[in-house]
């Protein structure tokens, strides 16, 4: 999955409470509601305080410890997954950059109070703390990630691709345009245009069409689904404009496209 969550909880620290050195098999978060203490990772040490958090990232040594004379009280969130690093980076946290703050407002405090109470479901509590973890990292990409956000060393232009390519996986199904890309990528359309040209080769438009009919000539493989089924599982409605936009990609009308490959 891309996010799962392992734990949450909350605690108000004894004086000079601490933990490790020791290393994690998964990411974890801790925000401080009041009081402070220390955090020590890397050989570097962040003395903290209230609306301030920090990161341990899996297998990497790390300490903390509640200061003894206003030890903190803080909440924490577990979780791993394929894209945890990714929605971490967004938020720009790292192993190198392990501190955040928030201090705006009571959101943070409040989800962590809702996956507190959460814990205590039954039927839904599994989806429900999920959810709220989401809320908590889009909440903190929203206010602390960067406008420059670069993952793993690719440049900014590479970035933009990137999430251009991404919002077409998941939304090809939809009615979406270039203009739709180009607001999800927070670009210029004729920029965002320009950049996507410059690294894949072909236009965006372009790239979008294929992605679809690459799609359709997968789904031909159901017997179950009509061409019409088809068309509008890929995001054209229009069964006509469908099938000539297929010819124009394939050389072929969807039907005797469809009929070659049963034949092999």
């Amino acid at each position: 999955m891309d996010l799962n969550m392992y734990q949450c909880g909350t605690e108000a620290c004894e004086p000079g409470h601490c933990w490790g050195p020791a290393v994690r098999d998964h990411y974890l978060i801790h925000y401080i509601s009041s009081g402070k203490g220390i955090f020590q990772v890397n050989g570097k040490t962040y003395h903290l305080g209230k609306g301030q958090g920090f990161l341990i990232c899996p297998n990497i040594v790390a300490y903390y410890q509640a200061d003894y004379e206003d030890p903190w009280n803080y909440s924490w969130v577990g979780f791993h997954g394929l894209k945890a690093e990714l929605y971490l980076k967004h938020a720009g946290l790292t192993a190198d950059n392990p501190i955040f703050t928030y201090d705006s407002d009571d959101y943070i405090q409040k989800c962590f109070e809702q996956m507190i109470e959460t814990k205590k479901l039954v039927k839904s509590r599994e989806l429900r703390l999920l959810g709220l973890l989401y809320m908590f990292l889009t909440q903190l990409i929203e206010v602390n990630g960067s406008e420059k956000f670069i993952d793993g060393g690719e440049n900014l232009k590479e970035t933009y691709v990137r999430m251009a390519i991404e919002y077409i996986q998941r939304n090809y199904s939809r009615k979406i345009s270039i203009s739709d890309i180009a607001d999800h990528v927070r670009l210029n359309r004729s920029y965002l245009g320009s950049v996507f040209k410059e690294y894949m080769n072909t236009s965006l438009q372009d790239y979008l069409v294929n992605f679809r009919i690459n799609r359709a000539c997968e789904l031909m493989l159901d017997n179950n689904l009509s061409i019409g089924d088809i068309s509008r599982s890929i995001g054209y409605d229009d069964q006509l404009l469908f099938s000539k936009i297929f010819k124009k990609v394939k050389g072929l009308p969807p039907r005797e496209y469809r009929k070659n490959i049963r034949a092999v």
